[in-house]
Protein backbone atom coordinates (compact mmCIF):
# COMPACT_ATOMS: atom_id res chain seq x y z
CA UNK A 1 0.00 0.00 0.00
CA UNK A 2 1.56 3.15 -0.93
CA UNK A 3 1.84 5.86 1.60
CA UNK A 4 0.28 9.46 0.98
CA UNK A 5 2.51 11.80 3.28
CA UNK A 6 2.99 14.40 0.89
CA UNK A 7 -0.75 14.16 0.46
CA UNK A 8 -1.74 14.30 3.99
CA UNK A 9 0.14 17.55 4.86
CA UNK A 10 -1.38 19.43 2.89
CA UNK A 11 -5.34 18.10 3.53
CA UNK A 12 -7.81 20.91 3.76
CA UNK A 13 -9.94 21.49 7.03
CA UNK A 14 -13.55 20.30 7.00
CA UNK A 15 -14.78 24.27 6.74
CA UNK A 16 -11.97 24.73 3.72
CA UNK A 17 -13.56 21.90 1.87
CA UNK A 18 -17.30 23.15 2.36
CA UNK A 19 -15.90 26.90 1.03
CA UNK A 20 -13.69 25.93 -1.78
CA UNK A 21 -15.22 27.08 -5.39
CA UNK A 22 -17.54 24.37 -7.24
CA UNK A 23 -14.14 24.15 -10.06
CA UNK A 24 -12.12 22.38 -7.23
CA UNK A 25 -14.53 19.48 -6.73
CA UNK A 26 -12.97 16.35 -5.97
CA UNK A 27 -9.29 18.14 -6.54
CA UNK A 28 -6.57 16.13 -5.53
CA UNK A 29 -5.88 17.76 -2.29
CA UNK A 30 -10.17 17.16 -1.50
CA UNK A 31 -9.40 13.77 -2.75
CA UNK A 32 -6.75 13.13 -0.50
CA UNK A 33 -8.82 14.85 2.39
CA UNK A 34 -11.41 12.30 1.67
CA UNK A 35 -8.59 8.96 1.50
CA UNK A 36 -7.40 9.61 4.66
CA UNK A 37 -10.57 10.33 6.15
CA UNK A 38 -11.64 6.81 4.91
CA UNK A 39 -8.36 4.70 5.97
CA UNK A 40 -8.83 6.30 9.43
CA UNK A 41 -12.94 4.78 9.36
CA UNK A 42 -11.31 1.60 8.18
CA UNK A 43 -8.42 1.33 10.86
CA UNK A 44 -11.06 2.16 13.12
CA UNK A 45 -13.21 -0.67 12.84
CA UNK A 46 -10.34 -3.31 12.51
CA UNK A 47 -9.36 -2.03 15.97
CA UNK A 48 -12.62 -2.68 16.93
CA UNK A 49 -13.07 -5.93 15.50
CA UNK A 50 -9.62 -7.13 16.53
CA UNK A 51 -10.55 -6.00 20.16
CA UNK A 52 -13.81 -7.89 19.68
CA UNK A 53 -12.13 -11.45 18.84
CA UNK A 54 -9.94 -10.76 21.78
CA UNK A 55 -12.93 -10.26 23.97
CA UNK A 56 -14.05 -13.67 22.65
CA UNK A 57 -11.28 -15.30 23.08
CA UNK A 58 -10.79 -14.36 26.75
CA UNK A 59 -14.51 -15.13 27.55
CA UNK A 60 -14.71 -16.81 30.75
CA UNK A 61 -17.55 -19.23 31.60
CA UNK A 62 -19.72 -18.30 33.80
CA UNK A 63 -22.05 -20.10 36.77
CA UNK A 64 -24.79 -18.27 37.24
CA UNK A 65 -27.41 -18.55 34.65
CA UNK A 66 -28.68 -15.06 34.62
CA UNK A 67 -24.64 -13.94 34.82
CA UNK A 68 -24.63 -16.29 31.54
CA UNK A 69 -27.89 -15.09 29.98
CA UNK A 70 -26.40 -11.25 30.57
CA UNK A 71 -23.11 -12.39 29.36
CA UNK A 72 -24.62 -13.85 25.56
CA UNK A 73 -26.93 -11.09 25.58
CA UNK A 74 -24.15 -8.20 25.63
CA UNK A 75 -21.93 -10.80 23.60
CA UNK A 76 -25.01 -10.94 20.93
CA UNK A 77 -24.76 -6.95 20.65
CA UNK A 78 -21.20 -6.78 19.91
CA UNK A 79 -21.03 -9.54 17.01
CA UNK A 80 -24.31 -7.56 15.79
CA UNK A 81 -22.42 -4.26 15.94
CA UNK A 82 -19.81 -5.18 14.59
CA UNK A 83 -21.45 -7.09 11.43
CA UNK A 84 -22.55 -3.48 11.02
CA UNK A 85 -18.92 -2.24 10.86
CA UNK A 86 -18.21 -5.34 8.27
CA UNK A 87 -20.82 -4.36 5.60
CA UNK A 88 -19.10 -0.37 6.83
CA UNK A 89 -15.67 -1.71 5.77
CA UNK A 90 -16.67 -3.07 2.43
CA UNK A 91 -18.31 0.74 1.31
CA UNK A 92 -15.25 2.12 2.59
CA UNK A 93 -13.31 -0.22 0.57
CA UNK A 94 -15.43 0.99 -2.61
CA UNK A 95 -15.34 4.30 -1.72
CA UNK A 96 -11.15 3.98 -1.62
CA UNK A 97 -11.81 2.36 -5.19
CA UNK A 98 -13.23 5.34 -6.30
CA UNK A 99 -11.34 7.11 -5.13
CA UNK A 100 -8.55 5.31 -7.24
CA UNK A 101 -10.25 5.22 -9.95
CA UNK A 102 -11.68 8.52 -10.32
CA UNK A 103 -15.37 8.29 -9.89
CA UNK A 104 -15.77 9.47 -5.90
CA UNK A 105 -18.10 12.26 -5.17
CA UNK A 106 -20.56 11.33 -7.84
CA UNK A 107 -23.91 10.22 -8.07
CA UNK A 108 -23.59 6.66 -9.42
CA UNK A 109 -27.36 7.29 -10.86
CA UNK A 110 -27.41 10.55 -12.35
CA UNK A 111 -23.06 11.35 -12.43
CA UNK A 112 -23.84 14.46 -10.64
CA UNK A 113 -21.86 15.64 -7.62
CA UNK A 114 -23.09 14.41 -4.48
CA UNK A 115 -21.25 17.27 -2.57
CA UNK A 116 -18.87 17.98 0.32
CA UNK A 117 -21.67 18.19 2.96
CA UNK A 118 -22.99 14.88 1.92
CA UNK A 119 -19.55 13.19 1.69
CA UNK A 120 -18.15 14.98 5.33
CA UNK A 121 -21.64 13.44 6.81
CA UNK A 122 -21.01 10.33 4.69
CA UNK A 123 -18.09 9.67 2.91
CA UNK A 124 -18.83 6.49 1.63
CA UNK A 125 -21.90 7.86 -0.48
CA UNK A 126 -22.69 7.00 -3.87
CA UNK A 127 -26.02 8.94 -4.34
CA UNK A 128 -26.69 12.66 -4.46
CA UNK A 129 -29.20 13.47 -1.95
CA UNK A 130 -32.18 13.82 -4.39
CA UNK A 131 -30.86 10.47 -5.84
CA UNK A 132 -30.98 8.73 -2.57
CA UNK A 133 -34.78 10.45 -1.54
CA UNK A 134 -35.99 9.14 -4.90
CA UNK A 135 -34.76 5.41 -3.84
CA UNK A 136 -36.27 5.66 -0.73
CA UNK A 137 -39.10 7.18 -1.91
CA UNK A 138 -39.36 3.83 -4.68
CA UNK A 139 -38.57 1.62 -1.88
CA UNK A 140 -41.34 2.86 0.01
CA UNK A 141 -43.85 2.39 -2.80
CA UNK A 142 -43.05 -0.36 -4.52
CA UNK A 143 -41.47 -2.47 -1.44
CA UNK A 144 -37.70 -2.66 -2.24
Amino acid sequence: MRTHAKETAALPAEQALLNAPPEEYMSPAQLAFFRQRLLAMREALLANADATSEQLKKAEAVADTSDRATLEEEYTLELRTRDRERKLLHKIDAALRRIEDGSYGYCEDTGEPIGIARLLARPTATLSIEAQERRERRERVYGG
